[in-house]
Parts: structure tokens; sequence; C-alpha cells
């Protein structure tokens, strides 16, 4: 019987919600500690609500903020399952606005949790292949006795390193357009000899694959990819060897999000730099960075800046991709200099320009 809930699988559900609704989203454990949490800053600090919904198994919905230790307004969600407690799942934001959504995830949560118990005596394929990858991709070092055993039904090499590939959908959620794409993907793991994959609601796919198998056939991914660029993201992670897929998860997810903000199809976390560091800023830290270096800057401003450095600062490659005269692009730049106070071919000036251009996904 479970009795937990682990903080990949806490922090995957916050992240979801957050995604549907907006607010910030906690998970609280008995302790009245935060573990899973929207707002990074937030995990590992102490909720005095969350604590008092815990010891009372009771909602508690909180009208005002800074009346409590650590809470703010929202409401707070006792989970429990079979009589046990799991963890107070707590929303930021006035009560009759967030209350729908606090539910919604207390209901993930009994679903997901009742899911990972089905997985135990698990008989349709659909059923071991979601049971196998979720008990992959936790932070668990030590695999259940039946999800070893499911190996074999997968081909599944524990000597060799795999990665884990996400395939986020782009188009619109209609069924047709969701069975068409899962009629793509299926197509696609077949060619490549890849077993074990899964949908997860509502627009991701993950598939976990041999090392070898993405490298030496990488092209046809890229080829997969562009092809199909206009309903289909992907990010793969690093490779990892079988017990510690947790990581190869993490690092997908990084190279999903460079996906989206650079609108390329596929991204590789071995082809990642820079983009590591950008994809662990809060979206807090990230909103007032931009705010201070990008204040004033119209959307051709910035466009302009973002191609002046895709071109490497240079002039006369820039004026030909936005066919400008270069004493017009002289001017603009030194326009952008006197709006926002950094001159785009000054080099310090030009690393927080570049940076904030990254950023921006506007």
């Amino acid at each position: 019987m479970i009795t937990t809930v682990s903080k990949a699988l806490a922090q995957q559900i916050v992240n979801t919600v957050h995604d549907i609704c907006g607010h910030d989203i906690n998970f609280i454990n008995k302790k009245g500690i935060i573990f899973a949490s929207t707002n990074e800053q937030r995990i590992g600090t102490f909720h005095e609500i969350g604590k008092k919904a815990a010891d009372t198994q009771k909602t508690i919905e909180v009208t005002e903020n800074d009346n409590y230790k650590g809470t703010n307004c929202g409401v707070n969600i006792p989970v429990t399952h079979n009589g046990i407690f799991i963890a107070v799942i707590g929303i930021s934001g006035t009560p009759d606005e967030v209350r729908i959504f606090a539910h919604l995830a207390e209901r993930i949560t009994r679903l997901l949790i009742r899911e990972q118990e089905l997985g135990g005596t698990a008989h349709t394929l659909t059923e071991k292949k979601r049971f196998l990858l979720n008990c992959l991709t936790t932070e668990n070092l030590e695999l259940p006795e039946y999800a070893i055993s499911l190996f074999k039904d997968f081909c599944i090499d524990e000597n060799t390193p795999k990665r884990i590939v996400i395939f986020r959908h782009l188009a619109s959620d209609c069924f047709v357009a969701l069975s068409s794409t899962e009629n793509k993907l299926l197509r696609l793991f077949e060619s490549l000899n890849i077993v074990l994959f899964c949908d997860y609601y509502p627009d991701k796919f993950i598939a976990l694959a041999d090392d070898t198998t993405i490298v030496e056939n990488m092209s046809a991914l890229k080829h997969f990819c562009t092809d199909h660029q206009d309903i289909l993201q992907v990010g793969i992670g690093c490779a990892a060897d079988i017990y510690h897929l947790n990581a190869s998860l993490r690092t997908a997810y990084t190279a999903l999000e460079n996906s989206s903000t650079t609108q390329t199809s596929l991204s590789l976390f071995d082809d990642l730099t820079l983009e590591i560091i950008l994809s662990s800023v809060s979206e807090k830290s990230r909103n007032e960075y931009l705010s201070k270096v990008l204040s004033g800057l119209s959307a051709k401003d910035i466009l302009l800046l973002r191609t002046y450095y895709e071109e490497d600062q240079s002039l006369n490659q820039t004026c030909k991709k936005l066919f400008l005269h270069k004493n017009t692009l002289q001017y603009k730049l030194n326009r952008i200099h006197r709006i926002c106070g950094f001159d785009p071919r000054n080099f310090k000036d030009a690393v927080i320009l570049y940076l904030a251009v990254r950023m921006n996904t506007d």
C-alpha cells in the first residue's frame, strides 16, 4: 500500500495544474514542510496552515495573506488514501477562484497514487508501460521486483545506457489531432525499435530508448521532427544508466523547454550550454530580469537584437537579413542604447542583452 507521494510525482502534479490555472501550488508534508512547489523558493520552508490541515485532516481556506507563517491567501486540502495521510495540497489565490483547481490537484494525486498501486498487478500492455516508466523515472534507486520482471517484456537491457525522449503535441487538443499524432509516433517508434513509451495527459508522449538507438538514428529523428514541426516539439535527455533515469527525464524537460524557447522542433540536451542555466531560472527572476533589461523596447527592437546577435553582431549581415540600410541599423542600435541603457555593441552590455533576448519568449 502506498503511503507517500514522491517529490518527483508531486512536482509533476503541481506543474501540470499550474499550466492549467496559472496559480502557485504547493505539496506539504505532515510536518508542514513544502516539498514540491511551482515557486522553487518555497521548497523546504514551513507552511503553518499546511501543518494545521495535516493535523486536523480538514480543508482550510485562507482569505488574507501574512496572517500565518509561510502562508498566502488560498485553499489547503489534505489528501488521504485508504485512510492514510499523503500530503496537503495548497494553492495560492482567492479561495472562490482557486478552490476548483485545488480539488483538481487532489483528484489527480489520488488517481496517480491508485495507478501506482495498480502497477503491482498491471495486466494490460498500457498499464505495464506506464507503471514501468513511472518507476524508472522517479528518484527511487530501488525498483520494485515487479518492475524488474517487466524488463524482459520490453526487451530492456539494464546494462546499457538509456535516454528519455519527450514528445510534446502542439496542435489543437481535439481527439482527431491527438490520434493522428499518436499514429505518427507509433510508426516512428516501430521503425526505431522503441518498445517502452506511453502518453501523458494532456499533451505529451514519453519514450525510453537505448543511447545507441538515439545516436545512430539522430538524422532520422531530426528529419521526422522537421516534417512535423507544426505539431510536435521534442526534447532528448542525457544518457543515464537504468537506475538514474530521473536525470535523463529532468534533462529531457530542459531540452524540451529549449525547443519551445527557440522555436525548434528538436533539442538534444548534450548540445545545450547556456540553455541549461537559463532553464533553472525561476519565472519570477526571469520576469524581473526582462523588466529591468528590456523595459521600453518594442517587439521590433527585440527582433532586431535577436537578429543582430544571431549574425554575430555583423552590421552587414544584419542589414541583409532585415532589409535595412547600414545607417538605419546604426540609428536603431543607438536608439536601443538610449532607451534601455545597455549598448548592444559593448561586450558586457551585449551579454546582458543577449541573455534577455534568449529568455524572452513573447
